[in-house]
């Protein structure tokens, strides 16, 4: 998944940036945002899809302290995590709803 970073303007600096997600759009923003939001250094998080036909997300993070780009960091992280646990939750009960199954039978 390559990020880059939006040109600078007058709001740009380590905690105030906007980064350019390729490839991606509505499913990872919104999660991203969600999770990143739930940060207290964080003040404003939040992310647009420019055009449809353009394949590219727009991501704005502004914190009250601290650097931009380490929220980011640290939401992907947190956002892997919630997805290990779920896909981990999802193949507990999928296994356990096949063995009811079986013992129906």
């Amino acid at each position: 998944m390559p990020i880059a970073q939006l040109a600078g303007s007058e709001t740009t600096n380590d905690s105030n940036k906007t980064f350019v997600f390729k490839d991606e759009g509505h499913t990872l923003g919104n999660a991203l945002r969600c999770v990143i939001s739930s940060y207290p250094d964080v003040l404003f998080c939040g992310y647009t899809v420019p055009h449809p036909a353009e394949s590219k997300m727009h991501f704005r993070i502004q914190m009250k302290k601290g650097k931009a780009v380490d929220a980011l960091k640290r939401g992907l992280d947190d956002l892997i995590k919630v997805c290990d646990v779920t896909m981990e939750k999802f193949n507990e009960e999928f296994d356990n709803f096949n063995e009811q199954a079986t013992m129906s039978i």
